[in-house]
């Protein structure tokens, strides 16, 4: 069954990476979404369901550990697995995601392999 995955990242470039990154996993891949922040992937995802979410822990108006805060807390999204994807140098935040239930993180600058040695790990 084909993966549906919500890419939240305020850098265009850096969701762009990370949609080529997804097509070299193994991963059968349906849609790709997209979102600038916490926010908009809250709107995104009343009108799409995803298998997966992507997200970078630093961005405006609401941040990655803000939303997976909101998505851990709601029925409908609370088992979708979130991968923060950050250059947050802070253990402090990277514990903070974990608590909150991250289902991973990895570091900027982040190569293919770590992104599907990651996903093979979850999947």
């Amino acid at each position: 069954m084909a993966l549906d995955v919500l890419i939240v990242d305020d850098s265009a470039a850096i969701r762009k990476i990370l949609q080529r990154v997804l097509l070299q996993t193994d991963v059968s891949l349906g849609k790709v979404l997209e979102a600038g922040d916490g926010l908009e992937a809250l709107e995104t995802l009343k009108s799409n369901k995803v298998g997966l979410i992507l997200s970078d822990i630093n961005m405006p108006k609401m941040d990655g550990l803000q939303l997976l805060g909101q998505l851990k807390a709601d029925q409908e999204h609370r088992d979708v697995p979130v991968v923060m994807i950050t250059t947050e140098g802070s253990q402090a935040k990277v514990m903070e995601a974990v608590t909150l239930g991250a289902a991973g993180y990895i570091r900027k600058p982040f190569t293919a392999e770590q992104i599907k040695e990651k996903l093979a790990s979850i999947f």
